[in-house]
């Protein structure tokens, strides 16, 4: 046994020494994404933003519309991250991809969290230990999403909005 350790590091120098890459193992880190607008494709994934007013700041809610394909990613979860602490509050656990997935949380959560990070599993019902298949991360509630006094209105935007992205795969979605 030690002898195969030995034989790893010495493999595992020389790849690192001559600049081959290793092959990735189950512990690498996620693909992650950087979203920026309102909308955001990406294969196998859309995402749309949308503000519904409240009466005030405390009952405006801000929606993220998650609309993935279940043979991709069977699940997504959700969580706000302080970036100078790293505190991690979760908002969503593991759901199920078979329909559109709507996140809901309140604009103040933003404050204190402005790290939104969408997870996208492979299982429709992930392990403990599996790690997303892709992370989209967003820092804040996007410039560009608009806000909608009704909820009629909003449902109306975002599937507008998840079909205009579908559309233009692969590039910013107008």
């Amino acid at each position: 046994m030690r002898v195969r350790a030995v034989v790893n590091f010495a493999l595992a120098s020389a790849c690192v020494a001559s600049g081959i890459a290793m092959p990735a193992s189950a512990a690498d880190p996620p693909r992650t994404m950087h979203g920026s607008a309102d909308a955001f494709a990406a294969a196998g994934v859309v995402l749309a933003w949308g503000v519904l007013r409240g009466a005030d700041d405390a009952s405006t809610a801000v929606v993220v519309r998650i609309a993935a394909d279940p043979a991709q990613f069977g699940s997504v979860a959700a969580a706000g991250i302080d970036p100078f602490t790293q505190q991690t509050k979760p908002l969503l656990g593991p759901t199920p991809t078979t329909r559109n997935v709507d996140l809901r949380v309140p604009r103040a959560h933003f404050a204190d969290f402005p790290r939104t990070e969408l997870r996208l599993y492979g299982a429709a019902i992930p392990a403990p230990s599996d790690m997303p298949g892709l992370v989209v991360f967003f820092l804040g509630v996007p410039d560009t999403t608009p806000e909608f006094a009704s909820e009629a209105a909003l449902e109306s935007y975002l599937a507008q909005r998840i079909a205009r992205a579908r559309a233009n795969p692969g590039s910013r979605p107008p």
